[in-house]
């Protein structure tokens, strides 16, 4: 009996035991859920792996020293709706008034990339001072920097802003058109800036990474980044192109602005884009650092740039046209003319003779042999290699000064060679029908075959063929005797030299028939 009691009472201990468990953890729960408190969660998606190095250590170095160049342009007289148009004899046609207004040669030089068209502001005689914006970096702590010609050549007073927001007054210093450089200078009122170096660019890579800095669209401060895409470019914008291509979004107002390799050096300056459609598609071409040191060097000591000159026309050497000189390779620079008091005259070189070295140096190409020689002092006293008759010849040529304008060909109707009177004579081996040169020299291209191999390669009417392999022809035997000569010497083409409207240019036509 006493052990059912026993057993009974432990039961209703048991029992008041849960009651109060359940009892307690309820309270618990309802406190939880009164207090706000959230219950305990899985921890968040945290993935340990290899952070991307970013630029932005770099970008913190370099900025201070990048600026947004303000130009104020020349103020002309303004038309009677206050806006400098310059274009009132324009036909009355809106369209065509806008288009000239937007693209009138202030910003963007040549459509493809420039310093922006910015704003007008009227400084009080009633006159807008249109202002343009680009970008540029100094180069000294005493306010040197550089920026683009073409963001330069349209202004009168030049200020630039700074990465802190400081707009302080510049002066020019010097501009080189040839190669879109030019240099200002801030007076800093004894405060130094921070500056920036050039790159030795001969070791930068296809691949490597570049930051550019700028103030496209006048949006100062503005990094890209991107890599190197291709060197040695040439976009036929002169005589020294060898762009470094670079795969970055650059933009109006660009020009002038740095490209940094991941040491803050620069590789090089920001001055033209690939464009079809006026905005960036991501190619950019930038003047190498090792252009652009020497051109600042002499802007800042001389305020220009002074090239040696050798005074004469050159043009490329084809595969034909090395063979019909019996050269084992198209390479050198082959002269269409020697320019009349030029150095290269006065020291013998002639109209046919291919450049093959400058001072021991070998000649790749036209562009080549003219930063060669641009890059000689004026009066400079070079050993040029020639590859005349058959052999190499060297000359000795003291360097002239480049003139400030390129000579240009005349192209006045007088000038022009007269229309032929007598009889014409096919060369049926070339395609062409000729006669004799009114004054008794050469002979005039009367008809081309346009089947020919000389209407290929640009042989027209009016020409006037003056030599074949440098031997002078003046009659069609002569230039029967020349293609005799050439296939017995085992050449496959002949070398043509002709003149138009007072130039002269070579062309490889092949011995067989044409």
């Amino acid at each position: 009996m006493n052990t059912l009691r026993n057993s009974s009472s432990n039961t209703r201990k048991r029992l008041m035991a849960t009651v109060a468990s359940v009892t307690i953890a309820g309270t618990i729960a309802f406190g939880a859920y009164a207090t706000g408190t959230m219950p305990v969660l899985a921890d968040a998606v945290h993935v340990q792996s290899a952070q991307v190095p970013g630029f932005a250590d770099l970008v913190e170095r370099v900025s201070p020293a990048v600026v947004s160049v303000k130009v104020k342009a020349k103020v002309q007289p303004t038309a009677d709706n206050g806006f400098n148009d310059g274009f009132d004899n324009l036909p009355d046609n809106p369209q065509l008034r806008r288009f000239f207004k937007e693209f009138r040669g202030f910003g963007d030089q040549g459509g493809q990339f420039g310093m922006r068209p910015f704003s007008h502001r009227d400084h009080g005689n009633g006159q807008p001072r249109p202002i343009a914006q680009g970008s540029g970096f100094f180069i000294s702590e005493d306010g040197y920097l550089v920026t683009n010609n073409h963001v330069v050549s349209e202004g009168s007073d030049f200020s630039v802003v700074t990465n802190d927001g400081k707009e302080l007054d510049a002066k020019l210093i010097g501009t080189d058109p040839r190669t879109d450089l030019a240099v200002l200078k801030v007076d800093g009122g004894g405060n130094k800036f921070t500056y920036v170096d050039f790159a030795d660019d001969s070791k930068v890579r296809i691949g490597d990474w570049v930051v550019a800095v700028g103030n496209p669209f006048g949006l100062g401060g503005t990094v890209t980044a991107g890599i190197v895409s291709a060197r040695g470019r040439d976009i036929g914008a002169g005589p020294y192109d060898d762009f470094i291509q670079i795969d970055a979004p650059v933009n109006r107002g660009n020009s002038g602005g740095p490209t940094f390799n991941l040491n803050g050096q620069v590789v090089g300056i920001n001055t033209a884009i690939f464009s079809p459609s006026g905005g960036s598609v991501g190619i950019a071409f930038d003047i190498p650092a090792s252009t652009a040191k020497q051109v600042v060097q002499d802007l800042m000591k001389n305020g220009s740039v002074q090239r040696g000159w050798l005074g004469v026309e050159i043009q490329p050497v084809t595969s034909d046209i090395a063979e019909s000189l019996g050269l084992k390779s198209d390479k050198g620079a082959l002269v269409s003319s020697a320019q009349d008091g030029g150095p290269g005259k006065k020291a013998g070189i002639v109209a046919g003779d291919v450049i093959t070295q400058v001072d021991g140096k070998d000649v790749a190409s036209p562009k080549e042999l003219a930063r060669m020689i641009g890059a000689f002092a004026p009066g400079k006293s070079v050993d040029v290699t020639v590859w005349r008759n058959g052999k190499n010849e060297t000359v000795k040529v003291d360097l002239g000064t480049l003139p400030a304008s390129d000579k240009q060909a005349s192209n006045d109707d007088n000038n022009k060679q007269s229309a032929p009177t007598a009889k014409a004579d096919t060369l049926a081996d070339l395609g062409l029908t000729v006669t004799k040169a009114e004054k008794g020299k050469g002979l005039v291209v009367t008809d081309v075959d346009p089947d020919s191999a000389a209407a290929d390669r640009g042989v027209q009417p009016g020409d006037v063929i003056t030599s074949i392999n440098s031997n002078e022809v003046n009659t069609t035997d002569d230039v029967s005797k020349a293609m005799t000569d050439a296939a017995k010497a085992g050449r496959k083409a002949v070398l043509m030299q002709i003149t138009r409207d007072d130039s002269n240019r070579f062309v490889a036509l092949p011995v067989g028939k044409g």
